[in-house]
C-alpha cells in the first residue's frame, strides 16, 4: 500500500494487473491511468482455433459452427472461453455426430462440465471412458462448487477463502483435483504470511455453476433459492416453474451492475430439455413443458418493450437465444435482407432487436451512424450498447438534448467502452448537456480522442465545464471542436491548455464563434443567395432582384454567355458556398433543387448538363413524390416523422409545391434536404461525400409555370 500511495519509491510507476471487480479496491486518487487488456478480435478468434487444431477439416467445422452461433461467437472474444469452446467441441466431435454440436452458451458449459467430469474419473478415480461420469464423489463436488459459486455471486465475490470453501463442504486438500474448473491462488501478505485464496478460472464458470445450483435445487427439492428466505416452505407453496423463471428475470433486471445477467442466461438455458441427457443422475428431469417456456419467452418480450435500460434489454435478447426463440430478431433480419425496414414503424422491442443484431453481426462496429436508422433521442437511448461497442459514433443533427448526454456520459465512464470518436454537432445540447458530458470526460476510464460539439448552443458556462473536465483528465482528448458556439472567456482557457505539455490535445477549433451562433436549429447558418442571370436558360424569367425564377413560354432576351444553360431549363446561384450554409426555397410545380460544382456542362442537350445526372451535382426532385439523384442514380427516400430540428430519417411524401430547405456542411461533405412544415424541418435525404471545390445552388424548372423563390429567414 505504501508503494501505491507513493510513500515508498515516490518516483516509481506501478502497473497493477487485476480483475475488473477488484480494481475498485485501489484508491481512485492513486490512479493516474487505466489500461485494459482487450479480448480477441474476430480475426484473432479464428487464428486461435487454427493454431489450436491441426486437422484443417475439423478446424473449418469448428469455426463455421462458432460463427453460426451468435452467443458463442460473441463470447469467443474472451481467450479463456475460446479454450473452453475448443475443449468442448474437440470432445463432442470425437464422441457424437457433428449435428449435435452445442449451439447455445448453456449447452457449451454443460458439455464443458461433462468433459471435466470425464477427466476427473479417468485421471484421479481410475475409471474408464465408458463409466458413468456423474459418480457420487463428482456429484458431491459439483453440488459443493455450485453452492460456493452461488453464495459468493450473491455477495459479488470473485475471490474467496478457505473458510468459504469449508462452509460449502469442500475439502481444501483436494480442491486442486478439479483443476480444470477450480484453481488455487496464493498471495503474500505483509511480507511474512501466505494466505490461500481461491477463484474459478473465469467468472462465467462461477455464473454457470451458480445457475446449475439454483436449477438443481429447485428441480430436485422444489426450494426456490431466489426467494428472499428460501426454505422447505418454498416447496410446500408449490412455486410454478413459470413463476420461478419470471422471478429470476425480475431479480436480474433489478441488479444495478448487471452481475446476474449471465447467471440468468444459464438458468433459462438449463430449463430446456436439450441438456437433460447430459445432466442425468445430477439433476432430475425438469418436466418443464413447452407452455412454461413460452410463458417465459412472452414475459421476457414484455420486459423488452418496457422501461428497461438498453444494456439489460440486450441481455434479455441473449436470454431468448438461450431459450431458442429468435422470433423478434428473425423478423428484423428478414426486413433488413429485403430492404423493407421502415424505421418509423419499429416498436421499442424491435429497436432493441436491431441493437442486438448490430452487436451480434460479424462486421466490425467501426462507425455507427444514427442517421442511417432514425435521428431521435428515443432511438439513441435504445441503441446505446451499439454506441458503446463502436469506435466512432456519428450523431450530428439528430435532435438530441441533455437527456441524451446522460446516456453518452455513462458510455464515456465505462471502462469497457470502445468509443473513441463522437460527433454531436448541430444538436441543441446547450450548457446543461455539455456539463453532463463533462462528467463523463472527467472519468479516469474515459478514452475518448475526438469530440465534436460544433453548433450546440454552448456558451462560456458550458466551455468552462469542458476546461474543468480536461484538467481532471488531461490524457483524454486529441481533438475538440466547439466552433459555431459562443465560448467567451472560456475559449481562452481552452486555448491556454493547448500549451500544457500534460495535455494530449492536438487540435482545438473555436472559430467561428460568437453570440450569433446561439440560435437553435439549422437556421443559424442562413446565407443570403441571389440567382445568376448569366446562367439562366432563356425559358426562365427572373424577378424580385434575382430571388425568384419562373419558367415561361416566351424566350427571354438574355445576352450570349458561356455560363448559360443552352438547352436545359436550369440556372445557378451567383456565388459559391463553403463552410456551413442553410437556405429555404418556395417551389411550385415540377422542379429540381440542387447543389453543383461550377464546372457542370452548359452546352448541348446531354444528361451531363442535367442536375443530378453526373458526378458534378446532387439533386432533389420535387414533384408528385420526392426523389434524389446523383451521378445518374435515383433513389426514393424512406418516410419520416417531423421534428422541431433537423431529423435524419427520410420523407418521401408527395409534394408538388411548398417550402424546402437545404443545409450544406462543406467541410463535412454533406448536403441535406428538408421539407418545411409549420416551422418544423422534416428530413428528406442527406448526401455524404467529399467536396473538392465550392458548391453553387442550382434549380431546374421542368414544366411551364413552375417557379422557385428564395426565402428570407
Amino acid at each position: 500500500m505504501n508503494l501505491i500511495r507513493g510513500n515508498l519509491l515516490p518516483s516509481a510507476r506501478l502497473w497493477i494487473t487485476t480483475r475488473p471487480a477488484a480494481a475498485n479496491q485501489i484508491p481512485a486518487q492513486c490512479v493516474d491511468m487505466v489500461t485494459e487488456v482487450r479480448g480477441f478480435t474476430d480475426p484473432q478468434k479464428e487464428e486461435y482455433f487454427r493454431k489450436r487444431f491441426t486437422d484443417e477439416e475439423q478446424t473449418n467445422t469448428i469455426i463455421s459452427h462458432i460463427k453460426r452461433s451468435r452467443s458463442v461467437h460473441i463470447m469467443c472474444h474472451i481467450p479463456v472461453f475460446c479454450w473452453i469452446t475448443a475443449t468442448v467441441l474437440e470432445d463432442v466431435l470425437k464422441t457424437t455426430d457433428r449435428r449435435q454440436l452445442p449451439k447455445t452458451l448453456t449447452q457449451m458449459y454443460i458439455h464443458f462440465l461433462v468433459v471435466q467430469a470425464k477427466v476427473k474419473n479417468i485421471k484421479y478415480d481410475g475409471r474408464s471412458e465408458t463409466d458413468p461420469y456423474w459418480s457420487p464423489e463428482t456429484r458431491k463436488m459439483i453440488e459443493s462448487l455450485g453452492k460456493l459459486a452461488f453464495e459468493q455471486l450473491k455477495k459479488g465475490n470473485l475471490i474467496f477463502y478457505e473458510s468459504d470453501l469449508t462452509e460449502c463442504g469442500i475439502d481444501i486438500s483436494s480442491a486442486s483435483v478439479y483443476s480444470g474448473v477450480f484453481t488455487q491462488v496464493f498471495r503474500e501478505e505483509r511480507g511474512l504470511y501466505q494466505d490461500q485464496r481461491f477463484c474459478f478460472i473465469h467468472l462465467s464458470v462461477q455464473e454457470f455453476l451458480s445457475a446449475l445450483h439454483v436449477h438443481q435445487t429447485f428441480t430436485n427439492t422444489g426450494v426456490n433459492l431466489l426467494s428472499k428466505k428460501p426454505s422447505v416452505r418454498s416447496k410446500l407453496s408449490k412455486v410454478k416453474p413459470a413463476q420461478f423463471y419470471q422471478t429470476a428475470v425480475d431479480q436480474a433486471l433489478q441488479s444495478p451492475n448487471g452481475h446476474l445477467d449471465l447467471f440468468l442466461r444459464f438458468l433459462l438455458g438449463l430449463s430446456l430439455p436439450t441438456g437433460e441427457r447430459l445432466l442425468q443422475s445430477l439433476v432430475k428431469p425438469t418436466g418443464t413443458s413447452s407452455k412454461t417456456n413460452q410463458k417465459t419467452v412472452e414475459y421476457i418480450k414484455q420486459k423488452i418493450s418496457g422501461n428497461v435500460s438498453a444494456e439489460r434489454i440486450i441481455n434479455l435478447f441473449h436470454c431468448l437465444n438461450e431459450l431458442e426463440d429468435g422470433s423478434l430478431v428473425d423478423q428484423i433480419q428478414k426486413n433488413l435482407r429485403s430492404e423493407r425496414l421502415s424505421t418509423e414503424q419499429l416498436s421499442p422491442a424491435q429497436w432493441s432487436a436491431l441493437a442486438f443484431i448490430l452487436l451480434s453481426s460479424e462486421k466490425d462496429l467501426d462507425v455507427f451512424d444514427l442517421n442511417k436508422y432514425s435521428a431521435s433521442e428515443e432511438v439513441l437511448l435504445r441503441l446505446l450498447p451499439v454506441v458503446k461497442a463502436s469506435n466512432k459514433t456519428l450523431l450530428s443533427s439528430c435532435n438530441l438534448s441533455d437527456r441524451s448526454c446522460e446516456g453518452l456520459s455513462s458510455v464515456l465512464r465505462s471502462q469497457s467502452s470502445s468509443l473513441r470518436h463522437v460527433d454531436l454537432s448541430n444538436n441543441d445540447l446547450k450548457d446543461s448537456g455539455v456539463k453532463i458530458l463533462s462528467d463523463g470526460l472527467k472519468s479516469s476510464g474515459c478514452r475518448l480522442e475526438t469530440l465534436r460539439l460544433s453548433g450546440c448552443l454552448i456558451t462560456e458556462e458550458g466551455c468552462s465545464s469542458l476546461v474543468s473536465a480536461l484538467r481532471s483528465n488531461p490524457s483524454c482528448l486529441r481533438l475538440l471542436d466547439v466552433s459555431y458556439n459562443h465560448p467567451g472567456a472560456s475559449g481562452q482557457e481552452l486555448s491556454a491548455l493547448l500549451e500544457d505539455p500534460h495535455w494530449t490535445l492536438d487540435t482545438l477549433r473555436l472559430e467561428p464563434g460568437g453570440v450569433r451562433w446561439l440560435k437553435p436549429g439549422l437556421r443559424k447558418y442562413f446565407c443570403e443567395l441571389t440567382l445568376d442571370p448569366n446562367t439562366a436558360n432563356r425559358r426562365l424569367q427572373l424577378s424580385e432582384n434575382n430571388k425568384k425564377v419562373k419558367r415561361v413560354f416566351e424566350v427571354q432576351s438574355y445576352p450570349d454567355h458561356q455560363d448559360r444553360f443552352e438547352s436545359h431549363p436550369q440556372l445557378m446561384s451567383s456565388t459559391g458556398l463553403t463552410g456551413r450554409c442553410y437556405w429555404e426555397v418556395e417551389c411550385s410545380g415540377d422542379v429540381n433543387i440542387a447543389v453543383t460544382y461550377r464546372g457542370i456542362r452548359r452546352k448541348g442537350n446531354s444528361t451531363d448538363c442535367r442536375f443530378g445526372f453526373n458526378d458534378q451535382s446532387w439533386s432533389l426532385w420535387c414533384y408528385g413524390r420526392y426523389s434524389v439523384c446523383h451521378n445518374n442514380y435515383t433513389t426514393l427516400p424512406q418516410s419520416s416523422s417531423s421534428s422541431s430540428s433537423s431529423s435524419s430519417s427520410s420523407s418521401s411524401s408527395s409534394s408538388s409545391s411548398g417550402t424546402v430547405s437545404v443545409y450544406v456542411d462543406h467541410p463535412a461533405g454533406s448536403v441535406s434536404f428538408y421539407r418545411v412544415s409549420s416551422d418544423k424541418l422534416i428530413h428528406i435525404h442527406t448526401f455524404k461525400t467529399t467536396f473538392t471545390e465550392p458548391l453553387f445552388v442550382g434549380f431546374r424548372l421542368n414544366d411551364s409555370n413552375s417557379s422557385v423563390s428564395l426565402c428570407d429567414v
